[in-house]
């Protein structure tokens, strides 16, 4: 399951963090190399959203003249939208002035909070939610919860906010990522907060569902915690990558797997896809398609294949970043597509276009192959490179993410 569309609060004062905050909103404060909020929406494109809408409010001009940076920034192409409130709405508001842009499911995140967690999992958990569920909310357990206030769960049912702990008391807290349906809007009015007077709400009614998420978590609302994030996170969001090929790795080989009805995964793939993404690396899928020379299909046959791919991934649980793959082939039947290509391997191309897009080391990158050519192609880009003789994915790719 994938969700296109990503709501991003970004009208929120900053007062705590002082001067830092007299003329920039928090989102857009640098964070490392980049305004933080950068950082944030990279996050969400790994998953497959394709259009953000930046919910303003205070400083909104400035927020709106760094849209075309923060869109240079991503390693995938997204559609940035400004949606800004009328007046000081409050996080409920802010979303009731964008409902005429709102897709049916939405995600919406604080825009000065980021959770390093796999989100395939909200997604996928969304998948099942039965009629009358409103949203789904992501949770982090803390230790010593006595920063926040905390939620109730019965099962994945949210049942009830609640006041901060005593200092030292775990619980789980509210991580600032949502998945909503539209049904949310009936709930909304023109002034509003979510986490004071809706989500209450949703929660009395068992209409709030929760998925508790693992990772590095970072609130940059006062000094300290931002000069941290300053720190971290541009460390911390270079991950390492694993590239994977697809026919003979990823599915099984038979031959020009152009549809879904010749498609057939290889064991453990999706699981290794899962693993991966869990680990805290990027996944990207780097295929030769020379079928597209030969005329067995086209290009818009490949794009629906691999939209098909990347949900049934999300569905179980991981994500596929980003895929890159070769239509070109020195003897294709289709004139358009005959002749040499650098991103045909083993040539490199599609492996150092993707380390240039998402800023990878190839020093902490692994591809898994079948092939010679696959081999090869990895050579060339300065990354390493194991051969996948068949079996279980899973089992080959396990050790190579504890190494």
């Amino acid at each position: 399951m994938t969700i296109r569309q990503c709501a991003v609060l970004v009208g929120g004062l900053g007062t705590r963090l002082g001067a830092l905050t007299a003329n920039l909103p928090k989102p857009i404060l640098p964070c490392g190399d980049r305004p933080f909020l950068a950082w944030l929406l990279r996050e969400f494109v790994r998953f497959g959203v394709e259009e953000f809408l930046l919910l303003t409010g205070h400083l909104s001009a400035e927020v709106e003249a760094r849209v075309q940076a923060l869109s240079s920034l991503l390693p995938r192409a997204a559609r940035i939208v400004i949606c800004e409130e009328p007046v000081r709405a409050g996080t409920g508001g802010a979303v009731f002035h964008a409902r005429d842009r709102l897709d049916p499911q939405f995600l919406l995140c604080n825009g000065d909070s980021l959770f390093d967690c796999n989100l395939a999992g909200l997604l996928a958990a969304g998948c099942t939610d039965e009629p009358g569920v409103v949203g789904r909310m992501v949770l982090r357990r803390l230790d010593d919860a006595s920063r926040y206030g905390v939620v109730a769960l019965e099962g994945d049912q949210v049942s009830e906010f609640r006041e901060r702990p005593a200092a030292g008391t775990a619980g789980v807290i509210n991580a600032g990522i949502y998945l909503f349906n539209r049904s949310l809007l009936d709930e909304l009015t023109p002034s509003c907060s979510l986490e004071a007077d809706i989500m209450p709400r949703l929660a009395a009614r068992g209409a709030l569902r929760g998925t508790v998420g693992h990772g590095y978590f970072r609130d940059i609302g006062v000094p300290e915690d931002f000069a941290r994030a300053d720190q971290e996170i541009p460390a911390l969001l270079r991950r390492r990558a694993l590239f994977l090929d697809r026919d003979g790795v990823i599915n099984i080989d038979h031959g020009w797997v152009g549809t879904r009805d010749r498609f057939e995964w290889t064991p453990g793939a999706r699981e290794a896809i899962r693993m991966a993404t869990d680990a805290g690396w990027h996944v990207f899928v780097v295929t030769n398609q020379s079928g597209v020379a030969r005329g067995h299909y086209d290009e818009a046959s490949v794009a629906a294949l691999h939209g098909w791919m990347s949900d049934e991934v999300r569905r179980a649980g991981g994500t596929i970043d980003d895929i890159r793959y070769c239509p070109f082939h020195p003897e294709a039947v289709v004139p358009a597509y005959r002749g040499p290509s650098d991103w045909r391997k083993p040539a490199p191309g599609m492996l150092l276009d993707l380390i240039r897009a998402w800023e990878l080391d190839p020093a902490r990158c692994v591809l898994v192959g079948d092939q010679d050519s696959d081999m090869a192609a990895a050579n060339a880009a300065g990354i390493s490179a194991r051969r996948f003789a068949g079996g279980n994915l899973a089992a080959f790719v396990r050790p190579i993410l504890q190494a």
